[in-house]
């Protein structure tokens, strides 16, 4: 690790962006918690536009009437952009400096918010889309970069990852709030256009209080590798939710972007694994906290992000309440998500952080796990109680990001911060393509459309309440609400079945990779 430099010189880099940086920078105590206030601050709003999304989707898409397809690439240009730009856009601010590369994220993501007010056709939306993605693979793996430059004792940086994936778990479960409340005031543009003020203040912030810092011998620009990563990430992502869309592992497009996005990304490995410079090190996986670490993030959003898509949907379209009162409802979630991060890391001072990580995993699953496992009709009581481990599962996650840093030089957290993010969008769009195609074929199985078409429903209306719910609700069809909400709550249990259990397997995976006795207030060598 390289020595930290004084406070004076890193407040001047700071400042002024002209004095060089050092991979970690020592400031006065103030400072280093106004940083953490300022990278929590931007990284909730990010986590919020994910969720706001979901609520806004219905409004945007009757006004500005999408096609099928055009309605796919609205929901998934963000996060295709987001997954191929995490690992250039961390390589960039090792060498451009972190602090730049954030302050300019946060321009984007308020510039493409901004656009929303003139766009008037859905591609214009997948531009603006785009553009939000771009932002935020700029800001989201710097914030914890920045983090581990800031807060170069192991110790303090464990409490402030801590409080760092407490307000990433609030943002997640507010977004949905924030949405109801601004759509049942205003039109769904508002659920953007909230985002520029607050891209305003976190720049003015940024500037003043953050200090600079980049890696002292960061690697040279590989523009193949750039380009392997981009090809490889954003292919592997839309393969997936191709086959998922198209639910058959024999689709011939999906397979073969899937292969093409496979083989760019072992070459980009063995490109990186070969170069004693390389754009991404993933010699960082031979560190046991770390790949303990990277596990814990992929595999608790390969079942999270899918049970909880599922759980806002059957709020409002079984249980019946509107936006606002689904995302109210949804607030156990980041309740147990803030509780459990604030005490994911005095815990593991007692106990140790492999049983805090592990330990996490587990209650997560357990908790999905109460869906499948509760006596009788499934109601909110039980939902809200899988929340809220399903919540505390997801802030010991701040413990897997400790353990990554902890096991990371500074002049590696870029690498360290694009891996750990890519893993959390890689894990939440494995998800919901596996365990959403699992829900989507229980739904149809215990709809029984035969039985529909046999009762004199129209082949049309039949196929379209078997590929939505929403359609289901909305067709004025006698019954048919009542028997697609029964087969979609059915499908829900299935799911939060498969996902605990695979979420209780990778705690016991998490176990035996995490080194024992591991003390993250000490720095990994």
């Amino acid at each position: 690790m390289n020595a930290p430099t004084t406070g004076n010189a890193a407040g001047t880099a700071g400042t002024t962006g002209t004095t060089p940086a050092d991979a970690t920078v020592e400031v006065s105590t103030a400072r280093r918690w106004a940083s953490l206030a300022v990278l929590s601050a931007s990284l909730l709003v990010v986590t919020m536009d994910l969720t706001i999304l979901n609520v806004a989707l219905p409004e945007l898409a009757a006004d500005v009437r999408p096609s099928a397809t055009e309605q796919l690439w609205i929901v998934d240009s963000y996060s295709l952009v987001l997954a191929g730009l995490l690992i250039s856009m961390s390589a960039l601010a090792d060498r451009w400096g972190r602090k730049r590369l954030l302050l300019l994220g946060f321009v984007v993501f308020g510039a493409a918010s901004a656009l929303v007010v003139v766009t008037d056709s859905p591609w214009e939306v997948v531009a603006a889309r785009s553009l939000l993605g771009a932002g935020g693979a700029m800001i989201m793996p710097t914030t914890l970069s920045l983090l581990r430059s800031v807060f170069t004792d192991p110790a303090e940086r464990a409490t402030a990852l801590g409080v760092w994936a407490g307000v990433s778990a609030l943002g997640a479960a507010i977004g949905p709030i924030a949405g109801g409340a601004l759509l049942e005031h205003f039109s769904w543009h508002a659920a953007f256009l909230v985002n520029v003020p607050l891209m305003a203040i976190a720049v003015v912030a940024g500037a003043t209080i953050l200090p600079e810092a980049r890696a002292t011998h960061a690697s040279p620009w590989d523009v193949p590798a750039i380009a392997l990563s981009i090809a490889g990430m954003v292919g592997l992502v839309w393969a997936i939710k191709r086959v998922a869309e198209e639910e058959s592992l024999t689709d011939p497009l999906g397979l073969g972007v899937l292969v093409a996005a496979v083989a760019a990304l072992a070459v980009f490995v063995r490109r990186c694994l070969r170069r004693p410079d390389p754009l991404l090190d993933v010699r960082l996986f031979r560190r046991r906290p770390f790949a303990a670490g990277v596990v814990a993030a992929l595999s608790a959003m390969f079942a999270m992000a899918a049970i909880l898509l599922l759980l806002a949907q059957w709020l409002q379209l079984v249980e019946g309440h509107s936006p606002l009162a689904a995302g109210v409802r949804l607030l156990p979630l980041a309740g147990g998500g803030l509780a459990a991060s604030l005490l994911a890391s005095p815990l593991a001072r007692l106990v140790g952080a492999r049983t805090v990580l592990a330990g996490g995993l587990a209650a997560a699953g357990l908790g999905a796990l109460l869906v499948p496992l509760a006596p009788g009709d499934l109601g909110y009581g039980t939902v809200a109680a899988a929340m809220t481990l399903v919540g505390a599962g997801a802030g010991s996650l701040a413990i897997g990001s400790a353990m990554i840093m902890a096991g990371t030089p500074a002049d590696k957290a870029g690498s360290a911060a694009a891996i750990e993010e890519t893993a959390y969008d890689l894990g939440s769009v494995l998800g919901v393509a596996a365990l959403g195609s699992l829900a989507s074929v229980v739904y149809r199985d215990r709809l029984r459309v035969e039985a529909l078409l046999a009762e004199g429903l129209p082949a049309d209306a039949a196929r379209a309440a078997a590929d939505s719910l929403g359609a289901a609700t909305t067709l004025g069809v006698p019954g048919l609400a009542e028997r697609a909400g029964a087969a979609f709550t059915d499908a829900l249990v299935e799911t939060c079945l498969a996902g605990g259990v695979a979420m209780v397997v990778m705690a016991v995976v998490v176990w035996a990779t995490a080194p024992r006795g591991l003390d993250i207030t000490q720095q990994q060598h």
